[in-house]
């Protein structure tokens, strides 16, 4: 019996974690949109590299391992360079991502 109670808890706990995770994700998006307004690359910096972070650890309580998102960040990429999307055709950013990725293996 003990031990339904440890899992219970640990199940209500990692519930209220993504819940949590969610809600900083929305409000670092949210500064981010406020950031845009103020110009301030420190500021725009802050915030994208708190939604990197949030959602890498949001995936990991969702029981996505850290190098499985990569991985699916680089077929998108990959994917999205083979498709022509516009981002990649008018100003290489794409391919430079895809670059640092392959790179930061």
């Amino acid at each position: 019996m003990r031990n339904f109670q440890r899992n219970d808890v640990d199940i209500a706990k990692n519930i209220r974690m993504i819940e949590w995770l969610k809600t900083e994700l929305l409000e670092n998006v949210s500064g981010l949109f406020r950031g845009f307004l103020k110009g301030n690359e420190s500021v725009l910096l802050d915030f994208l590299s708190n939604i990197v972070v949030f959602s890498y650890i949001l995936a990991r309580r969702l029981g996505i391992d850290f190098h499985e998102l990569d991985r699916s960040v680089l077929q998108k990429v990959d994917r999205s360079i083979e498709l022509g999307h516009e981002v990649e055709e008018w100003y290489g950013d794409l391919s430079g991502l895809q670059e640092h990725m392959k790179r930061k293996r």
